[in-house]
């Protein structure tokens, strides 16, 4: 084995974490939002274009819901992966991108 791989540490092979920006569908959860991914890809087989939607439940550490709702429902907002924060919970909010226009 060479040299230089032998001295790489740990954190310099993992990597950045992905992102993904979205739309809030819900935030009636204290410290947690759902966040709605978007995204078109063709077919595999048959190559028609098709939109796939993913959701994720992301932490937002200052969301308290009935009292302080710092995020509200279509906001458009980048979320990164995290360590597992519960059984459901792997993401977490960065920032805030675009505030929804009814808020």
């Amino acid at each position: 084995m060479a040299p230089e791989t032998e001295t790489e540490t740990h954190a310099d092979t993992r990597g950045r974490p992905k992102t993904r920006v979205g739309i809030v569908t819900s935030n009636k959860m204290t410290k947690t939002v759902v966040v709605t991914v978007r995204r078109r890809a063709s077919h595999a087989e048959y190559g028609k274009i098709q939109t796939l939607r993913v959701k994720y439940k992301a932490h937002v550490e200052d969301h308290d819901y009935p009292k302080k709702s710092t995020i509200n429902e279509g906001d458009k907002v980048m979320i990164a992966e995290t360590r597992p924060m519960s059984k459901d919970k792997r993401w977490r909010v960065v920032k805030v991108i675009e505030r929804a226009g009814n808020a």
